[in-house]
């Protein structure tokens, strides 16, 4: 009986903790979102917020601090910068550069001329960076001082060929300007620093950047991101996620070209008229210093940079610290515990979605374990992962899980679920499914297993779990990855023969680490110091396959995709499968064959991947 009274009690409480979150949510929904033809953007935005807190800090970075107003003014002052080069509304800017208060002042300026930011992974060098550049149709390049060197090594492969057209922003002394670009610095007029009247004609339906995604087939693809997505992004999060104002500071060490960083954290911060502390990357050893310094109250984060933290050794600084709320995607379950516990950070938002998604999820009631809930039109179909295949009725339409069974989730194209695309109509098509419960709905394919999950009181709102990534991407080191991308570029090399490109899960690690099966003319005679040569130039780290198995024929279904499921499985463990195995160790970028101890070493989680 006692126990019982127990339990009730705990339901009680937690019924009207539920309760409590109304005052937050109801707000939001009465929130008035701009039209698509009214003058709203990030500039917009930012203007408004300066006019409020001027001299207010804004971005704190290594030993800079900016305010509002001198950063709205550096900003209106490359803008004028740009109109007088003929930059107008509607032209695309490559945005090469490392998280700096550079990035964000360009960033700014092109949005205040309505000029498209076109945001360049920075982890790219060779053939993707030469395909995201060509693809954009750009006709100039903010290129930043400590990115020239990769930029240098494609130049004459891309489009921009104007000397004129390389806006160099200047880094460190380290770094010299280059004879094919202009110092952007020196060309810059300090008195033209007033909000421009071109501003007054951005709208709310424009489109403010590309943000790259690898999607799920084939090169990088640019996910249109319209001011309507930055602003509502920002509100939401802003409002019912952080819970944020003026008073509070941000630690933001994602990069910026990516919508996490972005939209969940630099665009909130504007939204609340915050401060920001920026980072060119993420550093476990100093992150609780950087915490305690600037007073950081909110951070947005993804499940890799927390997995860092959490296996860190104990710091002074991790005691008292000052965050009380974390946005992000990606937190492991024994992850988040630790944050709860060891950290003390009250409020975990986990949120869900894609940068050309059409739905946001998020953990706005702050339930355990969860990626929360939508008001979104959503629905789990069943999903064949071994045959990678919609599975669907005899009518041909598909099925819906009715469970708490993974499916695949879709989210219904409408008004109120617009799906920009990507600027590659048919690359936009692909992620279309039609026909689905009716003839003539169309429904955004996710590429990701999710389930529902009981969370107990959650005002009548359905919460959702997220369950793994399917078909042809995997997520590794907080990037997509396309196996199809990573195949073509493996394929390139002279002896190799098909090959199959998965992801495989590395115990302690959040997400999969690519792994390539493919066959060989001569596995004896195969030069492996050439071939990793080749590896390393010619994709990202995050894209290099960690793991090589040699095998003797490629497995393919009726239709003549590559079957990943069997190879999955199995992954790298050489007790299972008589093929041989190589792997690339941290910090190196030799392929060397895999052996027991090294495997002993990862299946302890070791091995420091």
């Amino acid at each position: 009986m006692f126990g019982g009274g127990i339990i009730l009690l705990k339901r009680v409480i937690e019924f009207f903790r539920v309760l409590g979150e109304l005052r937050y949510l109801i707000p939001v929904m009465r929130y008035k979102f701009p039209d698509p033809d009214d003058p709203a953007s990030l500039a917009h935005t930012f203007q408004d917020t300066t006019n409020r807190f001027a001299e207010r800090p804004f971005l704190y970075f290594e030993d800079e601090m900016w305010t509002y107003a001198d950063t709205n003014k550096a900003a209106n002052i490359l803008a004028t910068y740009l109109t007088s080069t003929g930059v107008k509304h509607g032209d695309r800017i490559v945005l090469f550069m490392e998280n700096r208060p550079s990035f964000v002042i360009s960033l700014l300026a092109l949005n205040k001329i309505g000029a498209i930011a076109v945001l360049i992974n920075t982890s790219l060098t060779g053939d993707p960076l030469i395909h995201c550049i060509n693809s954009s149709d750009s006709i100039k390049c903010i290129v930043g001082a400590e990115q020239a060197d990769a930029l240098e090594d494609v130049l004459d492969q891309i489009n921009i060929t104007k000397q004129e057209d390389f806006l160099w922003s200047k880094d460190t002394d380290q770094y010299s300007l280059p004879d094919w670009a202009i110092d952007l610095q020196a060309q810059l007029d300090n008195s033209n620093d007033k909000n421009l009247d071109e501003t007054n004609s951005v709208k709310a339906k424009d489109v403010a950047c590309y943000i790259f995604t690898s999607g799920t087939t084939g090169v990088p693809k640019a996910a249109i991101c319209p001011n309507q997505k930055l602003i509502a992004a920002s509100i939401n999060i802003k409002m019912a996620g952080y819970r944020i104002n003026e008073k509070d500071c941000m630690h933001n060490s994602l990069p910026l070209y990516h919508s996490t960083g972005l939209m969940l954290g630099l665009c909130a911060v504007v939204q609340a008229g915050a401060s920001t502390f920026i980072k060119r990357k993420f550093s476990a050893t100093s992150f609780w210093d950087e915490v305690q310094k600037y007073n950081t109250t909110a951070l947005v984060y993804i499940g890799e940079l927390c997995r860092y933290l959490a296996n860190s050794e104990p710091r002074q600084a991790e005691q008292n610290n000052p965050l009380k709320v974390m946005v992000g995607n990606g937190l492991r379950p024994d992850v988040w515990d630790t944050f709860k516990d060891r950290f003390q950070v009250n409020r975990i938002v986990e949120i869900y979605g894609a940068s050309e998604g059409n739905a946001l999820f998020m953990n706005l009631l702050n339930k355990n374990k969860t990626i929360g809930m939508t008001n979104a039109d959503v629905a789990l179909i069943e999903y064949d992962v071994a045959e990678d295949e919609v599975l669907k009725t005899d009518d041909g339409f598909c099925k819906r899980i009715l469970n708490h069974d993974p499916g695949l989730l879709i989210v219904r194209i409408g008004p109120n679920a617009v799906f920009n695309g990507y600027t590659d109509a048919q690359a936009t098509e692909k992620k279309i499914l039609r026909n689905v419960f009716d003839e003539g709905d169309a429904w955004f394919n996710t590429g990701d297993l999710i389930k529902t999950v009981d969370v107990g009181y959650s005002l009548g709102k359905t919460h959702y779990q997220f369950v793994d990534r399917i078909g042809d991407t995997f997520r590794w080191k907080s990037e997509n990855v396309s196996t199809n991308e990573v195949g073509e570029i493996l394929n390139g090399y002279k002896d190799v023969n098909m090959s199959n490109v998965y992801g495989v899960q590395i115990p302690g690690c959040e997400g999969r680490a690519g792994m390539a099966a493919f066959s060989l003319e001569d596995a004896e005679n195969f030069d492996w110091q050439a071939f990793s040569d080749y590896v390393e130039n010619s994709l990202p780290k995050y894209a290099r396959p960690l793991f090589i198995r040699i095998i003797q024929e490629m497995d393919t279904t009726g239709t003549f995709k590559l079957k990943k499921n069997d190879l999955r499985n199995e992954a790298f463990d050489i007790g299972k499968v008589s093929d041989p195995i190589y792997c690339l160790k941290p910090n190196s970028s030799n392929y060397v064959a895999l052996d027991n101890e090294w495997l002993k070493t990862i299946n302890s989680e070791q091995a420091g991947y």
